[in-house]
Parts: structure tokens; sequence; C-alpha cells
């Protein structure tokens, strides 16, 4: 039997987005009762919205044009398709607590833990339950992040991606600007926002999905995450 874990957030109105991004805004578009000819309807069904919002809302991946100027012509429409659907682990951070950094060496200290090998075109999750203990509060921008170095490292084993709970991938003002650039050098990218990821520990490998839309000339996109368990 197959298992779908959702990794992705809810887009709504007021939700949170990071510093000065786009706020989502949604405004009912059309109706049901505009559709079918109703004249003075008492009531509204929506039939289409209108959304408003930036390509970095939500659960969503980073195109490598966004991690720096020199990548300007990798956008998130020229990025294979394998690089969003590859396997996956998950590792465990979830002691780590407001703007803690994550090394290279506690990521394979992760690893040796959880009996799990870092392969070639992997997708790496990084369990820290900021989203559970901090979603919607003062302190949910304050998460954890990876070091400079982990980054590096992380690219240096060949993977497609990392992905994070929180609104960055590194603590910003310390390392989250130059993880960006790593992910630029390196040729890899990373998720932030995603959710469940409690339900992924001690489960081994498994197939990520984190497919992007096909934004032209776009720096990012939300996307609808999955873990794939085959039982």
């Amino acid at each position: 039997m197959t298992e779908i874990i959702d990794l992705s957030q809810e887009i709504y109105e007021g939700m949170p987005v990071y510093k000065s991004l786009p706020q989502v805004k949604m405004a009912v578009h059309n109706t049901h009762e505009e559709w079918d000819g109703e004249l003075n309807p008492k009531t509204q069904t929506p039939s289409v919205y209108k959304l408003e919002l930036g390509e970095h809302t939500g659960t969503h991946v980073d195109a490598l044009n966004h991690m720096a100027k020199p990548y300007k012509e990798h956008s998130i429409d020229t990025m294979p398709l394998s690089m969003f659907y590859t396997e996956g682990i998950c590792l465990d951070f979830s002691h780590k607590g407001l703007k803690a950094l994550i090394t290279h060496t506690e990521i394979q200290d992760a690893c040796k833990e959880a009996n799990l090998t870092i392969k070639k075109g992997d997708t790496v999750l990084l369990y820290t339950n900021h989203y559970r203990k901090h979603f919607e509060t003062e302190h949910w921008s304050n998460g954890p992040g990876i070091t400079v170095e982990a980054a590096q490292w992380l690219g240096e084993q060949g993977i497609a991606a990392f992905g994070v709970e929180t609104m960055s991938p590194g603590v910003p003002g310390i390392s989250n600007k130059k993880v960006h650039h790593i992910c630029g050098a390196l040729g890899f990218t990373h998720y932030e926002n995603m959710i469940n990821l409690h339900l992924l520990i001690g489960r081994g490998r498994f197939r990520f999905i984190g497919l992007p839309l096909k934004i032209r000339g776009g720096t990012g996109s939300p996307v609808r995450a999955v873990a794939i368990f085959e039982n």
C-alpha cells in the first residue's frame, strides 16, 4: 500500500511570509450565482478566486537564479524536473533551539544515529520541530538553520536539495545569505516552510516529490511537497 505524507503548508490570506516579501491576498473573482445569472443573490458561492502572492510563499523551492546574480539564467522553468523528484531522507534536529546552527558534523552524526547515508541526488530534510512549536508566533522568524560549512558539505555530497521547516535555510544575519550563494555555486537548491517532518523520522528512505510551477523566468515556486512510502 502506498502512503503519501503531505509536507506543505496551506496557502491563505495573512499567512506568515519572509520579511518584505509579498503578502498573500485572496478575493472572490467569480461566483456560481454570477455564472448562473442569478439577480440579487442572497449567497455567494465562489467559483474562482483571485490570488496575489510571491513565488516564495508557503512551502516553496528556490530557483538557482534566486541565489545570486551570477546564476540569473537558471530560472525555475530551466531547472531539470529530476531535481524535484528524488529519493529522500529526514534527519532529526528537534533538539535545536531558536536561531541555533546545524553543522556538517551534526548532520553526519544524525545520519549515523538514524543508520542513513546521504546519496548523490537525494533530498535531505532537516526536522527541527520549529513549525509545530512556533508557527504564527513571535518566534516564527527565529528558527534554526544550517551553517555555511554545512551547506558546502551538503553540496559536495551531490544532493539535489535539502529542506527546512523555517522561512530560511540559514540563520538570517549569520549564515543565510552565504548558504544561498553556496547553493548557486554548487548547483543544488532548498525547500523552505515544510511541515509534518516529524512523521518521517525513523522511517528510512522515501520518494520525495516537490514539483514547482513552470513560471517563465521564475526565481522559485510554491510546491505541494510529499513523501511517499511504498509498504
